[in-house]
């Protein structure tokens, strides 16, 4: 499944106040990067990663409001790790912003652990700075 840049954006909108939804603009600018990858799944669902130097960054993952907590999020999650170990990378690195506890959950649940913080990170849209939790993984090759 490929969705188009506009309905990325669209699928971010809806998942996402904090951080900022990403423009449409902003999805083909990244996706013009030759180190950057999206994941499309069903629901719709989807996780942008890139690959530089064997570190692979979980850029977003988002899944549709009404097709959460179904292992959405837990495949794409997957699928991204997948295709990073494809483009050898060798660890995964993800930022989270500390009050998701459900994205935490399904991080911490799949083999990340916190590896840092960055204060005051976000910024609600009320202008409340949220840190994010730096996680990362190993990714074992097959």
């Amino acid at each position: 499944m490929t969705l188009s840049n506009a309905a990325c954006a669209a699928l971010h909108k809806a998942c996402f106040t904090m951080p900022r939804p990403w423009s449409e603009t902003e999805f083909a600018g990244l996706l013009s990067m030759s180190d950057v990858f999206v994941i499309c799944g069903a629901g719709p669902s989807l996780a942008m990663g890139r690959v530089v130097v064997g570190e692979a960054e979980l850029l977003t993952l988002a899944v549709g409001p009404a097709a959460q907590g179904r292992g959405l999020g837990r495949a794409a999650l997957q699928a991204y790790e997948t295709e990073s170990i494809a483009r050898h990378a060798e660890v995964s690195f993800l930022e989270v912003a500390a009050n998701n506890a459900a994205a935490i959950h399904l991080y911490l649940s799949h083999g990340y652990s916190e590896s840092g913080k960055r204060r005051g990170y976000y910024s609600a849209s009320d202008g409340t700075k949220i840190d994010a939790l730096v996680l990362s993984k190993p990714l074992l090759w097959a």
